[in-house]
């Protein structure tokens, strides 16, 4: 049998599709993947079992990516098609099942929405599929020592991410000696292009509590650190959807983005947002997506300590 499964483009989108994905894969034991996808979120899947083929799109004019997709799919015929792109090229193919992303509904999370698909009362969780090279570079990478506090202080928008300094702040305060993770080491997480708006929190942690992972991971391995973190605390992005599929505590910060829609999946999982709403934020005067800096200002640090507190004592309450 053969399955083939498209999905999206950006990171944080792609994992929230995993749970699809090896649900399929469980379903119909042996059955051979080609997954296409972004290729930021190629690496994702690139540990898949049964993985036949990985494609990673890249977007061209007029819809010509869909195009030279069709022609290198065409000659076969496919025992299910997931499109959870809603791209025209399923209907190109021979296919003998074909399962199609529903369209978007108001106050719904993505995951259910994915679900849907396929008519699961049960959302199936987003996972990962890491290989013994990526534990490898994990261990490492942030060996065995004092608890680490992972921190995620980059989005792909400057309008969700909360300032450096503020997550300088609440990281003190949560390894203060009265904090939830007291002398806890501290390992933050972005791409190498976003090192300058990470430098005031690097700046501010101490050497032998710092550990430095900007730039210096893919995705894989950056989820195989997070498993080895006690909690993680970030803004709206992949990396905060990499560490609930990675099934760490996590804690995601919202402002103009909808969490009734991407808050981070999972009974481990919390949310604390701006004062303002989703919608507040996005249609005040004059707000322009491209000119916009940070949102986030309306969310204090007490807001966010209260919410890690809330969450690391939730989750220690269901450990004991």
């Amino acid at each position: 049998m053969r399955l083939l499964f498209i999905t999206a483009t950006r990171v944080g989108d792609a994992v929230l599709t995993t749970g699809l994905l090896e649900h399929l894969r469980r379903a119909h034991p042996g059955i051979a993947a080609t997954v296409v996808c972004g290729a930021p979120a190629a690496p994702l899947f690139r540990s898949l079992p049964g993985l036949e083929a990985l494609i990673a799109l890249n977007k061209r004019p007029y819809g010509l990516h869909y195009l030279s997709l069709w022609q290198r799919l065409a000659a076969r015929r496919w025992d299910i098609v997931a499109d959870l792109r809603r791209t025209p090229v399923p209907y190109l193919l021979l296919k003998s099942r074909h399962f199609r992303a529903p369209h978007p509904v108001e106050g719904r999370h993505r995951v259910a929405e994915i679900a849907e698909a396929l008519q699961l009362r049960d959302p199936p969780a987003p996972c990962l599929w890491l290989g013994d090279k990526d534990r490898a570079e994990a261990a490492r990478l942030v060996p065995f020592g004092p608890p680490v506090l992972a921190i995620g202080p980059a989005a792909n928008w400057v309008g969700k991410q909360w300032r450096a300094e503020r997550f300088a702040e609440l990281v003190a305060r949560l390894t203060a000696p009265g904090g939830i993770l007291p002398g806890a080491r501290v390992a933050v997480l972005a791409a190498a292009s976003e090192r300058e708006q990470c430098r005031p929190l690097l700046d501010s942690l101490p050497a032998e509590r710092r550990i430095d992972l900007v730039g210096a991971v893919d995705l894989p391995a950056a989820a195989a650190c997070l498993q080895r973190a006690a909690m993680f605390v970030g803004n709206d992005s992949g990396l905060m959807h990499l560490a609930a599929a990675a099934g760490v505590p996590t804690l995601g910060l919202f402002g103009p983005s909808p969490e009734y829609r991407y808050a981070p999946w999972g009974a481990h999982t919390a949310v604390a947002r701006t004062r303002e709403s989703y919608k507040e934020l996005v249609t005040a005067p004059g707000f322009d997506h491209r000119t916009t800096g940070s949102l986030m200002d309306g969310l204090s640090v007490d807001t966010a300590v209260a919410a890690a507190e809330g969450l690391w004592k939730r989750m220690q309450g269901k450990a004991a």
